[in-house]
């Protein structure tokens, strides 16, 4: 079996050229070799930066490309669901950016189409490979943390530009969809399961039409999660703002970088166990500068090749869009809504 899966770009987005597309040529496990671009002459000059060898003018001409084995999708939202189909459709194993869909129901068709073709797709949400979230799970096997009880969570970067694709509503833009989808999957993760119902309150640009300022409690049963997330507050430098601080049954743990490093950044968990007072940590864990999305790149590619690795399945993100629709919802009834 060969041991570098081919990989083919849809589109030359900033995430894919700044982020994902350099991890492909820093991963062991991967090739970067199809790029397609509806803009010839933007097209030209990423193949030629990332010494592409086969450049397509079309997304259909790169999913018919017998060379390619799996497709990074990093198109505008609204295109997510789409050529998800369409990639797994043409045979090609699909890693999509965030969010995977704009509903719940199309993340539905994904696992329909999934199942029938027996080909593997991922969301994008490179910040589950980062190692703190395995010292995390460390900690929780120790006993330091106890049953996690509460989780808080905070997103928040400036995005004032009215081009940018976050400020446009038909596009899936504003604070919950960017922003909220992390901080939804993150208490997922720690939780290991959805919520049961959900209240929001949501703030939206006049003009824009986005929610700009979005905060809510999940309702786990017998724990709780309180996020905000924000498009419109916060720093405007190279990342967002983040913060996760969990309560367990026996200690605390909060995190200082929970979420997606624009740029490999050393951060800490705090670690507080049962004889810590106030905010000071019994413990601190420090991770050195890490690529995320080589990792994602890397960790994706070794699972096509049949290695035994971690996958988080799409089922992952039907949660997460159940959850941002009971989100919504409940901005419209002002109460208490179900997570179906």
């Amino acid at each position: 079996m060969a041991r570098t899966i081919q990989w083919g770009v849809l589109g030359a987005a900033n995430i894919a050229t700044q982020r994902t597309m350099p991890a492909m040529l820093l991963a062991p496990s991967a090739r970067l070799v199809a790029l397609a671009s509806r803009d010839a002459g933007k097209g030209r000059q990423v193949a030629e930066r990332f010494d592409i060898p086969h450049l397509h003018t079309t997304y259909d001409a790169l999913l018919a490309d017998p060379a390619v084995d799996a497709v990074y999708v990093p198109l505008p939202n609204q295109l997510h669901f789409e050529w998800a189909i369409k990639a797994l459709e043409a045979g090609k194993h699909v890693l999509c950016e965030k969010p995977l869909c704009l509903t719940a129901a199309q993340v539905e068709q994904l696992c329909e189409v999934r199942d029938r073709t027996g080909l593997h797709i991922e969301e994008g949400l490179a910040f589950r490979n980062h190692p703190q979230w395995a010292a995390l799970e460390q900690a929780r096997v120790q006993g330091t943390l106890g049953a996690v009880r509460a989780a808080h969570i905070t997103l928040a970067k400036q995005f004032l530009d009215p081009a940018d694709i976050r400020n446009d509503p038909k596009a899936g833009g504003g604070a919950l969809y960017d922003l909220g989808v992390y901080a939804i999957s993150a208490c997922n993760l720690v939780f290991k399961r959805s919520p049961k119902r959900v209240i929001a309150a949501l703030e939206y640009d006049p003009v824009l039409g986005i929610d700009r300022l979005s905060s809510a409690l999940l309702d786990y049963g017998d724990c709780h999660a309180a996020l905000t997330v924000a498009t419109q507050a916060g720093p405007d430098g190279w990342g967002t703002h983040q913060r996760l601080a969990l309560l367990g049954a026996t200690g605390w743990v909060n995190f200082d970088f929970p979420c997606a490093h624009a740029r490999p950044h050393e951060c800490h968990l705090q670690v507080g166990d049962h004889l810590s007072v106030g905010a000071f940590p019994s413990d601190v864990l420090t991770f050195e500068p890490v690529n995320h999305y080589e990792l994602q790149v890397e960790r994706f590619s070794r699972k096509l090749l049949g290695d035994d690795v971690p996958s988080w399945p799409i089922e992952d993100a039907l949660a997460t869009l159940r959850t941002l629709e009971a989100l919504f919802a409940s901005q419209r009834s002002g109460g208490w809504e179900a997570v179906q």
